[in-house]
């Protein structure tokens, strides 16, 4: 594992209609389909949830929490949440803004070095910031 995949990535590969999807988020499917392949997946519990959240019919619950059983967890501690409040907080002195579990999922990355897949522009933000304020 060495991808931890968003849950912007993992609603579009596993709850849109392929025929539904953009050229450009069929790519991104397609790069994801590729990292499924590697074995490069990761994913933590609060992706796993935001995923399941909002799905209105049991049964597409049901059958989206089945093809995400497959997928292992990434283990969180409490370092890992300590680190993510740090992060969010010291975001916060400098007058950016940021979600807190956007900066969990930031801090998982961070301690199990890993990537992260996601549509969401905020991310590149984080990076960027992020990589002044470790050194």
């Amino acid at each position: 594992m060495n991808t931890l995949v968003d849950a912007s990535v993992w609603s579009l590969a596993l709850r849109r209609r392929p025929d539904n999807l953009a050229a450009e988020e069929r790519e991104i499917v397609e790069v994801w389909a590729g990292l499924v392949r590697e074995d490069s997946v990761a994913i933590i519990g609060v992706i796993r949830q935001e995923v399941l959240s909002g799905v209105r019919r049991r049964a597409d619950f049901d059958q989206l929490r089945e093809r995400l059983a497959g997928f292992r967890d990434v283990r969180l501690d409490t370092g890992d949440y300590v680190r993510a409040a740090e992060f969010l907080n010291e975001r916060r002195t400098h007058g950016i803004s940021g979600t807190a579990i956007d900066m969990l999922i930031c801090a998982a990355a961070h301690r199990h070095s890993l990537s992260i897949f996601t549509t969401e522009g905020d991310f590149a933000n984080y990076a960027t910031w992020l990589c002044t304020c470790l050194q």
